[in-house]
């Protein structure tokens, strides 16, 4: 049972997953694979059952089949797969179609008993996914709220709401196109769902190193006595990769970088980064740490966007046309394949402090980080001692999220000879050479604690609207967006993305060494 505050207190209760969208490229990449993955390391429950729902028609073999991973190029093994197989069903029908839903609650009737997650008579617990196209959520939502499979308000008037099944929701992103389809997609899931019921899913949250900045701050102190105005610069978090938008360019089209990545993922982590010490590690307190956080932006005013963000579009390169010939792009939408923004928080932490976010297709490295820079000694000692020594900068600390999960804290010392010369070094930590195991996929610990009731790692709606509230101004920007500058494949995006950061008097950390960014 999970306690009012969010956090579950045990293992994963027995349940029924149902997936809608089951047919659907997600459930087949990331969804099954993370699924089985939990399986083979004992983290599901032993009384589980995932019933997938699509329009195709299928059978319960045919659907195990369609959905069976591979692992470095090979399928799972056949034993191997075939044990987990079972816990998987199909039921074909259409999710929109409110008539749908009383065959659907009866066949998870007879699930529930055959898996053992339910006795006979009785409801399951019920975990639903929406694994479907965004314009689907709401009446999806409507039509689960109708069908009589939410008994949630009963469960808390009950004398024992603990021994009485719940029913909870993942959505997955994006969590609406702007400020007042967000809001909107909030009220739909409130009419139905209690919102500890209600899990939207960033998967971004799930990576280890992205956790891994709440202890590295909360449970180290040679850190959170430094971590604000007094001694930090700036801050900056990317995501850089080096495709283009390959066969999502449908979805992509109507989203960009902005809404796809900044918006949503970028401004989770920076989240982590900012706030306050929660009063312990739970969903409520952490929780209530960013949505204060958010609402301490300061306002960008939508007449000078273009002094707080740069867009830019990838062109032509070797290896593939440019993003408006790409198949399945609009060009006079006039979509971003990068973007780059600057955020401040007006609170005593960070008063003063930028962030700086950006995130981008076709750049020069595959690279997700968070860059801590630190100020200057406040004055050089060496100064008078002649070239060469003089710190170049301040620290900086690295948080590397993927690849090569670790951390790097970039300090100074005096090179060995007779001259007094300074010259900076690296302070490794390799997460997996350190601690061992492996990289997981981030989604199968995310839906194991949805199981447990645990959300943790889940967004609260104030959240999700209070970050919409910030980008709002860049979406509505004519001139930001008439702005929109081509870079060459293979850097680091437009030249305006520099510039953001040069009226500051500050650079991009570009990993490799490699030159900024430079514009087509």
């Amino acid at each position: 049972m999970s306690g009012t505050n969010g956090t579950h207190s045990g293992g994963p209760d027995p349940c029924v997953m149902v997936l809608f969208g089951a047919s659907g490229d997600l459930t087949h990449r990331k969804l099954i694979p993370a699924l089985f993955e939990a399986s083979r390391r004992g983290w599901l429950p032993e009384r589980f059952a995932l019933v997938g729902v699509s329009r195709t028609a299928m059978t319960d073999d045919e659907f195990r089949e369609r959905v069976w991973p591979t692992e470095k190029g090979k399928r799972i093994d056949a034993k191997e797969w075939g044990e987990f197989a079972q816990r998987l069903h199909y039921f074909a029908g259409d999710a929109g179609d409110p008539a749908m839903y009383a065959a659907l609650d009866t066949h998870l009737g007879g699930i529930g008993v055959k898996s053992g997650v339910s006795a006979p008579g009785c409801s399951p617990n019920i975990l639903f996914y929406l694994s479907v196209a965004p314009e689907l959520y709401e009446p999806i939502i409507g039509c689960i709220g109708e069908s009589g499979l939410v008994t949630e308000g009963r469960r808390w008037c009950s004398i024992n709401p603990g021994a009485a099944p719940w029913q909870r929701i993942i959505v997955e992103k994006p969590f609406g196109s702007d400020l007042a389809s967000a809001e909107s997609l909030n009220r739909a899931l409130g009419r139905v769902f209690e919102e500890d019921a209600i899990y939207r899913i960033d998967h971004y949250l799930g990576k280890e190193l992205v956790q891994d900045i709440l202890v590295l701050r909360f449970a180290n102190s040679i850190f959170e006595p430094v971590w604000n105005r007094g001694h930090i610069d700036h801050v900056q978090v990317t995501a850089a990769e080096t495709l283009g938008v390959g066969t999502r360019a449908g979805f992509y089209d109507h989203a960009g970088a902005l809404r796809d990545m900044v918006q949503s993922h970028l401004m989770q982590v920076a989240s982590l980064v900012a706030i306050e010490p929660p009063s312990e590690y739970n969903a409520a307190a952490i929780m209530r740490e960013r949505i204060k956080l958010f609402s301490s932006a300061v306002p960008i005013p939508r007449e000078r966007a273009p002094e707080w963000a740069a867009l830019g579009r990838y062109g032509a390169g070797p290896d593939g046309p440019a993003y408006v010939n790409e198949k399945g792009v609009d060009p006079a939408r006039g979509t971003e394949t990068f973007a780059a923004m600057r955020v401040e928080f007006q609170n005593w932490r960070w008063s003063g402090v930028p962030f700086y976010l950006r995130s981008g297709k076709r750049l020069a490295a595959k690279v997700t980080e968070v860059v801590i820079q630190f100020n200057r000694p406040p004055t050089n000692i060496f100064r008078r001692l002649g070239p060469g020594a003089e710190p170049e900068d301040g620290n900086r600390l690295v948080i590397h999220v993927a690849p090569g999960e670790g951390l790097s804290l970039m300090v100074y010392g005096k090179v060995p000879g007779q001259e007094m010369r300074i010259a900076h070094t690296e302070l490794e930590l390799d997460y997996t050479e350190r601690f061992g195991g492996e990289a997981l996929e981030a989604y199968g610990p995310l839906l194991v604690d949805a199981m447990r009731g645990d959300r943790t790692l889940y967004k609260h709606r104030d959240e999700v609207e209070g970050s919409w509230r910030i980008c709002q101004p860049l979406l509505e920007s004519r001139r930001l967006h008439g702005a929109i500058e081509e870079y060459a494949p293979g850097s680091w995006g437009p030249r305006g993305a520099d510039e953001l950061l040069s009226r500051d008097g500050r650079k991009w950390h570009n990993p490799g060494g490699q030159p900024d960014g430079a514009g087509a």
